[in-house]
């Protein structure tokens, strides 16, 4: 269960850099949106597999990453909006 916790949180920690980069340069024209969706919904598959397999360490670390990967996707609308 540890490893699995360890694991989930690394992964769910991934995107973190990625959002404070943006958030700090108010650029994202080089983060792929496609690559994002793809990790949404990878994450989103992985939290609903823990759901039903009863893993909170599955479950819970990917629902917090769906998050912070969805508010990423987010971030390259609303910044690439202020570049034009």
């Amino acid at each position: 269960m540890i490893l699995g916790l360890v694991a989930g949180i690394l992964t769910m920690c991934g995107i973190i850099p990625q959002i404070y980069k943006a958030h700090k340069t108010k650029q994202v024209k080089d983060v792929s949106r496609g690559m994002l969706i793809i990790l949404l919904l990878g994450v989103l598959l992985w939290t609903i597999y823990g759901i039903m397999k009863n893993d909170v360490p599955i479950y819970v670390t990917n629902a917090i990453a769906f998050l912070l990967n969805g508010y990423m996707l987010l971030l390259t609308f609303k910044l690439n909006q202020n570049d034009t």
